[in-house]
């Protein structure tokens, strides 16, 4: 028994050490969970040429995504920002694995999605997680805030259903809000909150029809993040929102849109392949309170 476990403690060793890889300067070990790998998925992030969509561009492709669909309204951002994505991760894979591609795509017309998606099924011929992250704010503006944040929403989805639903399985993601649960204070946003509302039912809803089809369908509702476009905001405020926010937050201090990473792979990828239905916030533990 001595002699054989010297003879395989070499091995176990050898077995039990892990490797490492570089990542942006970093170095982490290889024994991570398997199933959180974005490896050999193909994956579309609507609304991506910036904010929250670009994040979680560049989470996929930091998970191992080599196939990266990335839509948005103008085609010349839509592709400026895969080009950006691309540079960025050649400097962690070979640039002939990679292939991402910018789409243009209007959101809010059933018809653009649906060019959309031809477009992602004849380029790859199948598509493994969609992120329905195209949204928009202005309460003026309440029929185009509803006709991007809700029935966009659901086209991205359907669309996304439509091409899953013959392989059986894929995973569905749309971008709520902790709005959608709360009443935001002390602004007033009546129109937002509760188009994430519907949102947030939306994913729950689709989740059950889709379910025995292989589908998955979940909701991610971040909280306050301090994305561009809230520090433009902040930036001109008078009324301390930023100060009376993280007073409210429980962890007392504003997310970073880097926050998201961890959250959204982990709804997309197969470590999460018997959840459905589930609204996954983000948010301090603001909605606690």
């Amino acid at each position: 028994m001595n002699c054989a476990g010297n003879v395989f403690k070499p091995l176990l060793r050898a077995i039990l050490t892990a490797k490492t890889r570089k990542l942006d300067g970093r170095r982490f070990a290889s024994n991570v969970l398997q199933s959180f790998s974005m490896e050999g998925k193909v994956c579309v992030v609507t609304g991506a040429a910036r904010g929250l969509g670009k994040t979680f561009c560049r989470a996929f492709a930091e998970s191992g995504c080599t196939s990266l669909a990335i839509l948005d309204l103008k085609h010349e951002e839509a592709q400026a920002a895969a080009a950006e994505e691309l540079k960025t991760a050649a400097g962690r894979t070979q640039m002939d694995k990679l292939d991402f591609v910018g789409i243009e795509c209007d959101i809010s017309s059933e018809e653009s999605v649906q060019d959309a998606f031809s477009q992602v099924m004849s380029r790859w011929g199948r598509v493994d997680a969609v992120v329905a992250n195209a949204g928009t704010y202005p309460a003026d503006k309440m029929k185009r805030l509803y006709d991007i944040n809700v029935h966009g929403t659901m086209f991205t989805a359907r669309e996304a259903a439509k091409n899953m639903i013959p392989a059986g399985k894929g995973s569905i993601v749309l971008i709520a809000s902790m709005s959608g649960s709360i009443v935001n204070t002390p602004q007033v946003q009546t129109p937002y909150n509760a188009s994430k509302a519907a949102v947030k039912h939306l994913a729950a809803s689709l989740a059950v029809e889709w379910a025995e089809k292989g589908l998955r369908v979940n909701s991610l509702s971040p909280g306050y993040m301090l994305t561009d476009l809230l520090k433009a905001v902040i930036a001109t405020d008078d009324k301390g929102l930023k100060d009376i926010w993280e007073a409210m937050t429980p962890m007392k201090r504003m997310g970073n849109p880097d926050d998201l990473k961890g959250a959204i792979v982990y709804l997309c990828s197969d470590a999460s392949k018997f959840v459905t239905g589930v609204d996954l916030r983000v948010d301090g533990g603001y909605s606690v309170l």
